[in-house]
């Protein structure tokens, strides 16, 4: 499982695709942080704060991460590749496994750089240090495990096609629907008493409680549960495309 994680890294790293994905992300939130005069803009907010910054990275992974877990599953299906798998010692779930954890590993590093929006909000407050240092905390904890949920979306999407694009379209409609569909849904009051339940299938609700600082049980496992749904649902995808 090791030596398949450093592959796949070292696939996205030797390749165009990670550093694609990194730069997009980083030149995008900048431009829209801190040169775009917009209500993303943090040096024009009345608060020294980063909820700009939680409100929009959101949006951009919801087209970047289904652009790099596209090809995870689904070219090793084009190219053949994926027999060659299945004769190793290792596991489906080992599989998905290594090929989960090179992409969540690509969304850390990508985010790492970000951290300094943290320390300039830190300083440029008045007084200095005036930024909630816990709620970041937390925000940073939470947009991991919003970014983490797409990720296993994305690697289902691609494990149900050999298409690259097809897998890009589903699983970038799936990582909508669940990141505000429900929400959206939930809140035209067509339901009565279910609609709370309707929104609570959604990351937002979860997300913004995330965000207010205080990291609840439930969420926790909402986000975890989810991603295990996917990843599970993947696994059966390839034990049947095995026989």
């Amino acid at each position: 499982m090791l030596a398949l994680y450093l592959k796949e890294i070292k696939s996205f790293l030797s390749s165009i695709i990670g550093y694609v994905f990194i730069l997009i992300y980083l030149i995008a939130s900048g431009l829209f942080h801190w040169v775009i005069s917009y209500n993303t803009n943090l040096l024009e907010g009345v608060e020294a704060d980063l909820i700009p910054f939680f409100n929009l990275s959101p949006i951009i992974f919801l087209i970047l991460i289904p652009a790099i877990t596209m090809r995870s599953i689904a070219e090793e299906k084009r190219t053949g590749t994926i027999e060659l798998l299945f004769t190793r010692p290792i596991s489906d779930i080992q599989i998905l496994l290594a090929k989960y954890a090179a992409s969540v590993t690509l969304l850390l590093i990508a985010l790492a750089p970000t951290l300094v929006y943290y320390f300039t909000m830190y300083y440029l407050g008045d007084p200095v240090g005036i930024i909630d240092t816990g709620a970041t905390i937390t925000s940073y904890i939470g947009l991991v495990l919003l970014g983490a949920s797409f990720i296993s979306i994305g690697i289902f999407a691609s494990s149900i096609t050999s298409s690259q694009i097809v897998a890009f379209i589903l699983s970038m409609f799936l990582c909508w629907l669940f990141y505000d569909g429900f929400n959206l849904l939930g809140s035209y009051n067509l339901m009565g008493k279910f609609d709370t339940i309707v929104r609570a299938f959604g990351m937002t609700i979860h997300y913004d409680s995330i965000k207010k600082g205080v990291i609840d049980t439930s969420d926790l496992v909402y986000f975890i549960s989810l991603i295990g749904f996917f990843l599970f649902s993947a696994m059966t995808v390839l034990k049947s495309y095995r026989k």
